[in-house]
């Protein structure tokens, strides 16, 4: 029964990332690209001073800053898929794989812009914060609820179950190689820790997020650039083999390139998440004057966690030669390739890297299933065994199978992909609008404000009938 399930999983993933999403995930981020006018790149500076803003509405409430929306979306993105998930994509589709994975980061910064600016567009206000992602902009923008719900469901599986798994998986993987820890012991301790966290709310989630992965991240980077500095004189043929392997002949002839496409693609998308529909869900949540705002905030997500963190991995691992022999896979080969580098304690260090990567996804992730659980129906009950559902996966994942649980997740992930592609094609318009608003009133010298009335946008309700939105447009004030 096993081998058929098995079986089928496969075969699913081969359809769908064979003829669907390869095309369509690279077809819409050009489009995007084009149709934006390259906005992931002429906004590039933007982007960091948007971050550094403080929410722009006081009411006296709780509110969610754009640096910390942007950690929740980092939480997510940043985590087994820049560390295992690149050396699995090494793996299966040789050095290749991450020139691909730089093609869906570099493509895939406009398509987030676009994702990330309507779910601010169609957020709702609940009693704590602000919620929105696919779920609510499939609603409100294609007024199709009965998909919205579809969405919903596809993404409180795949984020606060599956991927949960996969993360806790790989935490524990990497503890079992670097200490000897028994896997079991490992998962009860992160399921444990889960479950204080997420019983806290997203305000916790958020604080926690923003603490978390800006050190860590940096930490990982310093740590690659020595690995790098110490290697220097290699760096040109690592990069003319990653390109080599990604055009090369004797890569065509031998079947390679599609290994390598493949790959890139679907370990470019579980990392940078750009085009699926998860990073929208932290973009809605943060208060600001104007959506493309968070798009922006969003864009530069995809590029630090794909082209700084996914390639500090793939330079580690490349730099080595461990990943040759084809021995290990997955996280230990990562922990391999940088004792290679410099010693032993590198094991220890990349176990604690990615217990704080990866519980930091699990965390964030689990927030993206809550919010849609929200959108289906406000039930506190239901909210609560989904809580204990999300613990469930973490202890399951942590003692599973490594090739089980990245085959599920390749199948959750493409499922939601696809219905949020085809939403985000038909909402581009709304984005096209809203960022031609913005750089307008940039050029005027304003802190863009967001009126979706005054550009015929409908069902924007949370702008409309926010009270302090108005408040906020008497006082605009020149940005200097």
């Amino acid at each position: 029964m096993n081998g058929f399930l098995t079986s089928m999983i496969d075969q699913t993933n081969n359809i769908l990332w064979s003829y669907v999403l390869i095309a369509g995930l690279l077809g819409i981020g050009i489009y995007f690209t084009i149709a934006s006018r390259f906005v992931q790149f002429r906004f590039f500076g933007e982007m960091f001073r948007v971050l550094g803003e403080k929410p722009d509405y006081k009411n006296g409430e709780k509110n969610i800053s754009p640096f910390k929306s942007f950690c929740v979306g980092a939480a997510t993105r940043i985590g087994t898929g820049n560390l295992a998930g690149v050396a699995v994509a090494i793996t299966l589709g040789g050095p290749g794989a991450v020139f691909w994975m730089w093609m869906v980061a570099l493509l895939g910064g406009a398509t987030a812009f676009i994702e990330s600016t309507l779910a601010q567009v169609y957020k709702v206000k609940d009693s704590h914060a602000f919620r929105g992602g696919p779920a609510y902009y499939i609603e409100k923008g294609l007024k199709a609820r009965w998909l919205g719900i579809v969405f919903a469901v596809l993404i409180a599986i795949t984020f606060g179950l599956i991927f949960n798994s996969v993360q806790s998986n790989t935490i524990a993987l990497a503890f079992e190689n670097a200490f000897g820890v028994n896997r079991l012991v490992i998962g009860l301790v992160i399921t444990v820790i889960t479950g204080i966290v997420i019983f806290g709310g997203v305000h916790r989630i958020a604080n926690l997020s923003s603490v978390i992965v800006p050190v860590m991240a940096i930490l990982y980077i310093v740590i690659a650039l020595f690995v790098l500095i110490l290697n220097f004189a290699e760096l040109p043929s690592i990069v003319a083999l990653i390109v080599g392997s990604a055009f090369g002949v004797e890569q065509a002839v031998g079947g390679a390139i599609g290994a390598a496409i493949m790959n890139g693609v679907k370990r470019g998308l579980f990392s940078n998440e750009a085009g699926m529909g998860s990073a929208p869900n932290a973009a809605a949540t943060s208060t600001t004057s104007h959506p493309a705002k968070q798009g922006l905030i969003q864009s530069l997500g995809v590029f630090v966690d794909t082209i700084l963190v996914c390639s500090s991995t793939a330079f580690i691992i490349l730099l080595a030669p461990v990943f040759k022999t084809g021995e290990v896979t997955g996280i230990e080969l990562l922990q391999n390739s940088l004792n290679t580098h410099i010693g032993g304690w590198s094991g220890i260090f990349i176990s604690v890297a990615i217990f704080l990567f990866a519980f930091s996804s699990i965390i964030g992730s689990y927030y993206y299933g809550e919010t849609n659980i929200a959108f289906i129906k406000e039930s506190k009950l239901a909210l609560f065994v989904f809580r204990l559902a999300t613990m469930a996966f973490v202890l399951i994942g942590s003692i599973s199978s490594l090739s089980l649980v990245w085959k599920m997740a390749d199948l959750f992930m493409a499922l939601m992909t696809v219905i949020n592609l085809i939403a985000i094609g038909l909402l581009g318009k709304i984005a096209f609008k809203v960022l031609k608003d913005y750089e307008k009133q940039r050029k005027q010298g304003k802190n863009p404000v967001f009126n979706p009335t005054k550009l015929g946008i409908q069902n924007a309700d949370a702008w409309v009938n926010d009270e302090i939105n108005d408040e906020a447009a008497e006082k605009e004030e020149a940005v200097g």
